[in-house]
């Protein structure tokens, strides 16, 4: 007779516990155990609990390899879900192997589960956990697929609704009741106060600070009292929500006619701006990939877009100041180069006009393209190619833990026809437009922030605290990814025959930039330092990246004129005409400022079951020298943290969204 002790522990949200039956089998190289019913006196799975429990059998099972559970009902009146994070089965010898779950079981549902180290596709050495590896993958092939949101655009998962979603990637029901309720609150509070549906225009710049009483932040304030000074808006380039759009200027482009005595007056006194650009103090916003795109229609008049250029001086005080702006790409009288010196309002609305086009930009392509389409592509291919005991399902698991059912929700809700971001200046079809574009743009080392900022010419402009916490960030997450990559392929030859690797970076490389070689994408992994960027990328993008583009939508946005994702009326062609009220005839009105507003609100609230960047809650290596890289990890993450505060202790104002406590560990939102 051989005693099996089993421990079962359940979660410990809400609702996680379950009243009914759960029986057990244990399978091994040498046979299986009867189907066991777990029951102690008393009762058993409750929330938070774990149970002990023992299997008897007749002789020893050899080496363990998978365990079933099934859930039988005890009441046929209510469903009764239950939480179930994993099973650790000790067998006679003393050796405790990890049966990972970590997903809600329904009534009369059975879950067979693989224990043990992580394994590759071609280590599977019995008969029963190779065909359990092809079932499995059988199965999930047909419950992830994919489909066409637009021709010519990244491709997303096949799931139309949250509904459809399998329970391993279901919103939690606390992240669900507080997204509901921080939508009921703010519409709500903005009902209360006459916003919602008011198509009033807004009677002062002023009144746009009142929309909120209470949801108001340190920097959502520093931006009302500082947004129309030219340093601020310089900066927001650099640290802002949208910090990977300015580029090095080498050489003034030809259909930007600035010259020196245009801005003479805003540079270093005694100095040239050919002088400025070859010393590398020139950069420039260039909107040209926007040009020709069709604007929504608005009350039976199409919308104007400016596909503009904006030319920004890093000056002595390490400040980044813009200099002279151009609203369309070909000059002409009709398209004046507005600068500093000009009327207040003109100066005003010119900058206001490259932050229309700029937030456009940002929401569907920084923000929605690059990181939740991605982050949305890799996680499916995950959920399709890697079976869960493969090390780079249990590694990557975490990153997209709510990633599907936020974009499924995100897509209809605030992307759809008749949400907010189709509301704006583009439009649904432009929006998409954009996309299209930008996707062929889009290239494998854009994505590799080292790459992406040495390619733009910005290693050494001042006080880029985005690129100086990214950068960090980037080589941290690469020196945890390493060992753990190199720990499961100690050579190029094991990733070469890793099939489940293969296909799943295929179709990254087939459903993300759509086959198109040119991005730099790989198609397929040769060697192991291939594939260790590649995971630090994905990580990176779902994780640091989201943050610097997302964390920061409130502070930015929340103040419209700062962040217009709507402007009314069309862009000025001549100097001099321009005042306050022409400012306000143009900004979105009462009720669309509320819609946008609370738009960004929603992006970035924190919710308490938030799981920062390198946490792992969930037990899914059983190896501990894997466990002791993740402990490293997060002691470097922890200096980093403290290094970061100390660093915006000195700043005004201080730079908090890559903060590693501030990171998610996916995206959630």
């Amino acid at each position: 007779m051989a005693e099996y002790k089993i421990e079962v522990t359940t979660g410990s949200m809400s609702y996680a516990g379950t009243w009914d039956h759960i029986f057990i089998t244990v399978f091994g190289s040498d046979g299986q155990s009867d189907r066991t019913e777990l029951d102690n006196f008393g009762l058993d799975f409750t929330t938070g609990a774990t149970g002990t429990y023992t299997v008897k059998t007749s002789l020893p099972l050899g080496k363990l390899l998978l365990v079933k559970l099934e859930k039988d009902p005890f009441c046929i009146l209510s469903e009764d879900e239950w939480y179930f994070c994993k099973v650790v089965v000790t067998t006679p010898e003393g050796v405790a192997v990890l049966f990972p779950c970590y997903r809600w079981i329904s009534r009369g549902e059975l879950v067979e589960l693989r224990g043990g180290r992580a394994m590759k596709p071609f280590e599977d050495d019995h008969p029963l956990l190779t065909k359990h590896r092809r079932t499995e993958l059988t199965n999930k092939k047909r419950l992830y697929g994919w489909k066409t949101l637009s021709e010519g655009v990244c491709h997303i998962s096949s799931f139309n609704a949250v509904s459809e979603l399998p329970a391993e990637v279901r919103i939690s029901a606390v992240r669900a009741s507080e997204i509901n309720d921080t939508q009921k609150i703010t519409g709500l509070e903005l009902k209360i106060k006459g916003l919602i549906g008011s198509a009033e225009k807004w009677e002062s710049i002023e009144d746009m600070k009142k929309i909120f009483w209470f949801e108001k932040t340190e920097m959502s304030e520093y931006v009302e009292k500082h947004w129309k000074e030219d340093e601020f808006y310089g900066y927001q380039f650099l640290n802002g929500v949208n910090p990977n759009v300015i580029k090095r200027c080498s050489k003034l482009p030809s259909n930007f006619p600035v010259t020196g005595e245009m801005v003479k007056p805003f540079l270093e006194e005694g100095t040239t701006l050919q002088r400025e650009i070859k010393k590398g103090n020139i950069f420039i916003y260039d909107q040209k990939k926007m040009d020709g795109i069709t604007a929504r229609v608005y009350n039976d008049q199409r919308l104007r877009l400016t596909p503009g250029l904006c030319l920004f001086y890093s000056n002595p005080e390490k400040k980044l100041m813009p200099i002279a702006i151009q609203l369309h790409q070909r000059p002409s009288e009709a398209n004046p180069i507005f600068l500093p010196s000009d009327l207040e309002t003109d100066w005003l609305l010119a900058k206001m006009f490259i932050k229309n086009v700029d937030i456009l930009d940002h929401e569907s392509v920084h923000h929605l393209m690059n990181t939740h389409f991605l982050g949305e592509i890799c996680a499916v291919a995950t959920f399709r190619s890697f079976a869960e005991i493969h090390p780079l399902y249990k590694l990557l698991f975490p990153n997209f833990r709510y990633t599907l059912p936020m974009n499924i929700g995100g897509l209809k809700s605030l992307f759809g026809p008749n949400g907010p971001l189709s509301k704006g200046s583009l439009g649904y079809d432009g929006t998409i437009e954009l996309m299209r574009r930008s996707l062929p743009e889009t290239t494998y080392s854009s994505l590799c922030l080292p790459e992406n900022i040495v390619a733009r010419g910005l290693e050494s402009i001042p006080n880029f605290h985005y690129r100086d916490d990214g950068l960090k960030l980037w080589n941290i997450i690469t020196s945890f990814v390493s060992p753990v990559v190199e720990y499961y392929y100690p050579s190029d030859s094991d990733v070469c025959k890793d099939t489940e690797l293969q296909e799943w970076i295929s179709e990254i490389f087939t459903h993300y930039c759509l086959g198109n070689k040119d991005s730099g994408f790989p198609a397929s992994f040769q060697t192991v330092q291939e594939l260790v960027k590649f995971i630090t990328m994905v990580i990176f993008t779902v994780t640091v990246q989201h943050a610097g583009v997302n964390n920061g939508q409130f502070d930015f946005c929340s103040y419209v004129p700062n962040a217009p994702i709507l402007l009314h009326t069309p862009p000025p062609t001549t100097k001099g005409q321009s005042t306050m009220e022409t400012i306000l005839d143009t900004l979105p009105n009462v009720g669309e400022t509320a819609i946008f507003v609370a738009m960004v609100r929603l992006l970035s609230e924190k919710y308490s079951d938030a799981v920062p960047l390198g946490t792992y809650p969930e037990e899914r290596f059983d190896e501990p020298v894997v466990k002791q890289m993740m402990k490293e990890f997060q002691a470097e993450l922890s200096y980093l943290g403290e290094t970061i505060m100390e660093r915006n202790s000195h700043l005004d104002p201080p730079y908090t969204y890559l903060h590693p406590a501030n990171i998610e560990n996916s995206i959630t939102i």
